[in-house]
Parts: structure tokens; sequence; C-alpha cells
């Protein structure tokens, strides 16, 4: 039995430490672009501020705990019926101290905690914020910037990026037209759950330009891991540019068959600013696709291929159905069985839209 057991112990000691060995070099990873803890924006930055002292202090009381544990369990392991290990129960002073110490530790990290909740729900001010409402969708982010509007009154809609002015306020009011999504861009914000007949708020702001990468965080049925995000900070001059462009409408295709399809079937999903009776609500605002870098969910790269594959026949690229879990058989894109010829002119025209 002793040889037995002993390899027991052998082969659980390397079960444990392969294991560990595992999960360490799985959290190793170099320019991560989820990465929480390599903040960009001042919310994350508050957001990191609290997590790492909270975290030490939850590793230290492990420590504490789970060492005190084993060498108790070691050091007064019972040998025989009478070798029992002196009893303390009734001793006020180490329950009093006991009962102390975790009350301290509590309001140590309560104190902050509050701090930080309400520093970070507190909304911007100024004449220099952005303002985004966002809608969630399955599976897609829309994106309205409310601040900019056309002379008639149309606000600049777009999807999937997030495009915003680096060392500026963005104030997000979201909600959802189907089931609760979760948006959360690491760099940039915490998560932010998107209720449907709810509006809740994010605010966010990114120190330098780039790109920084985000998911929905919340299960939302076959394509939840498809639906991405990005937020693309450009400076203050690059961002007016892109609200100038936005704001104009898309020139009419100069094929003919690009406006009769865009007419007779896209018309009942998306929108294209500059096409007559092309103003669909349910799929995303196509009116300057060609400024993007992203679609589908900011899952695909946006190239002529990519955008020709996808018209072909978007299911194969990535899982769409309907509102769950009512209508999981109904594609939300249909394959309409456009001709390659008919592909490649749409492809044309919507990559020429910057």
């Amino acid at each position: 039995m002793r040889g037995r057991n002993a390899r027991r112990w052998r082969r659980a000691a390397l079960f444990t430490s392969l294991t560990t060995l595992a999960l360490t070099a799985a959290a190793c990873a170099a320019n991560a672009p989820q990465d929480t803890l390599s903040p960009a924006g001042p919310v994350a930055r508050q957001e990191d501020n609290l997590f790492r002292p909270v975290f030490w202090i939850a590793a230290a009381v492990f420590v504490l705990v789970e060492g005190g544990l084993i060498f108790l369990i070691v050091r007064f392991r019972r040998r025989s019926d009478s070798d029992a290990p002196k009893q303390i129960h009734g001793n006020k002073r180490l329950e009093i101290l006991w009962t102390i110490i975790p009350a301290v530790l509590l309001a140590g990290i309560a104190v902050p905690t509050v701090i930080t909740i309400f520093d970070v729900a507190a909304k911007p001010v100024g004449s220099n914020v952005v303002h985004v409402n966002v809608t969630g969708h399955q599976w897609w982010w829309e994106y309205e910037y409310t601040d900019f509007k056309t002379p008639d009154g149309t606000t600049i809609k777009t999807a999937n990026e997030l495009v915003i002015p680096a060392g500026r306020w963005v104030y997000l009011t979201m909600t959802s037209k189907d089931v609760i999504h979760s948006y959360w861009i690491p760099k940039l914000a915490g998560k932010q759950d998107v209720i449907p007949n709810r509006i809740t708020h994010l605010k966010l702001r990114a120190d330098t330009t780039g790109v920084y990468r985000g998911q929905c965080a919340e299960f939302c049925a076959i394509s939840h891991a498809n639906m991405r995000a990005r937020a693309i900070a450009k400076t203050p001059a690059a961002f007016d540019d892109w609200v100038r462009e936005q704001l104009l409408p898309a020139p009419m295709p100069t094929d003919p068959q690009v406006t009769g399809i865009f007419q007779s079937t896209c018309m009942n999903c998306h929108t294209v600013r500059g096409i007559p009776n092309v103003e669909g609500a349910i799929g995303p605002d196509l009116t300057h696709l060609g400024s993007r870098t992203s679609f589908g969910g900011a899952s695909f790269e946006l190239t002529a291929a990519n955008l020709a594959r996808w018209i072909d026949d978007p299911s194969a690229m990535k899982p769409l159905s309907g509102t769950f879990p009512n209508d999981l058989n109904k594609p939300s894109m249909p394959d309409y069985g456009l001709s390659k010829s008919q592909i490649d002119a749409i492809v044309t025209y919507l990559m020429s839209n910057g």
C-alpha cells in the first residue's frame, strides 16, 4: 500500500505541476489585444488601480489561510486516539482578532471601491464630449453619433467600429434590440450590460490613437463569439475629417444593376444614404462601408474578397439565425442567389464608398 500511495502522490503532484504550468503559460501573451492589465485610458486605469491592490490583498489572505491550514493539518495530524491537539474553543482574544482583521481588510477595500464606482459612473461634461447611442443586435453593434447631423437632421450611423477622437471623453448610451449583450473594450473601460428596453451608460477615453479591440461579453446565442467590436481612436483633426465624410451621402451607383439590387433586396434591411428608397433599419447602415476596416460583427477584415464571400453565402462565414430562442432556423441575412457579376458589382460599389 505504501508503494501504491507513493505512486498516487507522485502522479497527483505531476498533474498539479503540469496544470499550473499550462495555466501560467496560457496567461503569457505578448501584446494581447484584449489585455485588461494594459489600460490605455483613464477609466480602464482607475479599474486597474483598484484591481491590483485588491488582488495582492486577496493573494496574501489566500497564502496565509491555505498555508496555515496545511501547516495545521501536517503539524497536528492525529497519530493515535489519545493524540489530540490542544483545544482553544472559547478563546475570546483569538475570536476578536480574527473578526477585527477581516473587518479592517474589507473596510480598506470598500472605500477605494466605492470611490472608483462613483468616479467611473460620473457623466462627463463639456463641449468636447462625444455622445454616441449604442444598440446591440444579434450579432453586431450599431453606433449613432447624435452630436453630428446633416442639414436635414440625419445623424451619423455606422456599425461595429466605434471611431473616437483620442484624448476626448466619449459617452455611450446603450440598449439592445433583442437579448442581453455586454459591451467591453478592455483597454478603455470595463464591461457594461446592454439590455432590451433599458438604458445603460458607459464612458471611455483613449490616451493615444490606435485600434482597441473588444467583444460582447454576455452569451447571446449562436454567434456570440463572433460579436466583436473595435474602438478606433484618431487624432482630433482626423476625427473631424471622418465626421465630415460620414455626413456626406454615398454617390449613386454608376452601374444600374447595383441600384436595382439595392432597391429590390438590400432595401429590406440596409440603408445607403444616396440611393433612393434604400432605408432599411434591420441590418447595418452601409452608406460609408468602405471607410471601415472590418464587417460581420468586426469578425472579418474588410477586403473585396471577404465581402464577396459574405454576400454570396453569409451563413458559411458566420452562423446567422433569428432572435434567440424563438427563430433559430431563420437566417438574419439570406443568400439571395446573386450571380458572380452582380456580387462583384456590389462589392466594387461598397468598397468605393469611403
